[in-house]
């Protein structure tokens, strides 16, 4: 067994272990470490591929940005997550279910014969001129031109989506107005109250 093969492995079992931890853990501190864990040993996993732009578009993306507003928002909150967690022993086996379903689904849409290591290209097969952000793109812009699109649209309506579900206007929520608040005059916000001082009122109160 080659020193790359050993790194495999270790890799994979680390992000197999820090994968269960993200679900499994109560802190959702530790939970974001352990995410973060995964992305940095499956950067390792596709640097061991010749996936050099998807490595580190890994780590600075979803480590760099991603995980540190995941950690920033958890930590403002203060989220009481054990009521959350209560329910999870009764739900593990749909959980399951649930998990082997999509891994069969993804396993037979991404299966060795589309990413097989006879499909990856590798720089030792064109040369030393090889690029991977050029081989990527090329195959993302004709190849997969069309789930790319779909998946852009989708993240499109997902988006549209959010924004509408925030903006809306629900009962007993207070909204603000902008137009109000930008024609709003200083004599209808502030009011002049005239009282007595201090000595005026000292002598009022001895007559």
């Amino acid at each position: 067994m080659d020193i790359e093969r050993i790194i495999f492995w270790v890799f994979a079992v680390i992000l197999v272990f820090a994968a269960g931890r993200v679900i499994t853990v109560r802190n959702p501190v530790h939970a974001a470490m352990h995410l973060v864990l995964a992305f940095f040993t499956c950067a390792g996993l596709w640097l061991l591929l010749e996936a050099e732009f998807l490595a580190i578009t890994l780590v600075l993306v979803y480590v760099g940005a991603v995980m540190v507003l995941f950690l920033f928002v958890v930590m403002m909150l203060d989220i009481n997550m054990s009521p959350l967690r209560e329910g999870f022993v009764r739900y593990l086996p749909l959980g399951v279910i649930i998990a082997l379903v999509v891994f069969s689904e993804m396993f037979a849409v991404v299966g060795v014969k589309y990413f097989g290591s006879d499909v990856i290209a590798i720089p030792e097969r064109h040369g030393a001129d090889y690029s991977n952000v050029r081989e990527l793109g090329s195959v993302l812009y004709t190849d997969y031109v069309y789930p790319f699109e779909i998946a852009s649209v989708i993240l499109l309506v997902a988006i549209i989506a959010a924004i509408a579900l925030t903006m809306r206007k629900r009962p007993g929520t207070k909204s603000q107005n902008v137009a109000q608040q930008v024609a709003v005059k200083s004599t209808d916000r502030v009011r002049v109250v005239k009282m007595m001082s201090e000595e005026k009122q000292g002598s009022s109160v001895r007559d």
